[in-house]
């Protein structure tokens, strides 16, 4: 029977697609993740995953960044989304960055049975409304290869200035110096090909939604 790694924060939706996935694969194996952490050390026990069930928005994710980021860790694990947000346009940009489905958390059993089926068939599988959204701009395209180039430490680190959090901050967090931290921060304007953190985070933002941006305070780098 198939592995399955289910990536969601909130346990009453991983309890309910847990029920929806033994009902539609009888002795399917499950193993669970609430934050993206989580999930690197997930897939990282469960390297032969046969798939992904991963929410678009938990902690340490925002928008697509953690499915791109991820996609270029583990290209050989399929990942579906499965999330509250059902616009076409959403949609469609999970299956331009990598995902191979897309399944609305409204979906019924019938539905989420369907969509699995063929993702392990190899195939795609989302609303026909996806397929008719246009396709993904080229800029959010380059934004994406660049943030593949990221370590899993960077993109932690991008991810926490894109919260606002101060070198010192991010340090404590992540148990290492400023020092470490700021030899980070380089790192990553060097691959993103920007001049300052103000410029990273409306990159990676680019990858979310306009209205969630918090602009970091500039440091001394």
């Amino acid at each position: 029977m198939p592995t399955l790694l289910i990536a969601d924060d909130h346990p009453l939706f991983r309890e309910a697609l847990r029920g929806a996935l033994q009902r539609v694969l009888p002795g399917v194996r499950l193993h669970e993740a609430d934050s993206v952490d989580a999930l690197y050390a997930l897939v990282d026990r469960h390297p032969d995953a046969d798939l992904l069930l991963m929410d678009l928005n938990m902690p340490g994710a925002q928008g697509f960044n953690a499915l791109v980021h991820l996609r270029a860790l583990h290209p050989q694990l399929p990942v579906v989304i499965v999330s509250a947000r059902e616009e076409p346009t959403v949609m469609r940009r999970a299956l331009d960055h990598g995902a191979l489905g897309f399944i609305p958390k409204s979906a019924d059993s019938d539905t989420i049975g369907q969509a699995i089926g063929a993702v392990l068939d190899g195939e795609r599988w989302a609303p026909e409304e996806a397929h008719n959204a246009p396709a993904t701009s080229r800029d959010e395209h380059e934004v994406a290869q660049r943030l593949r180039e990221l370590t899993p430490q960077q993109f932690r680190v991008l991810q926490m200035l894109g919260a606002g959090r101060l070198n010192k901050q991010i340090a404590y967090d992540l148990g290492v110096s400023e020092a470490t931290i700021k030899a980070h921060v380089t790192a990553i304007l060097r691959k993103l090909g920007v001049t300052n953190r103000t410029q990273a985070v409306l990159m990676a933002w680019l990858m979310v939604e306009p209205d969630a941006i918090v602009l970091p305070v500039e440091e001394q780098d």
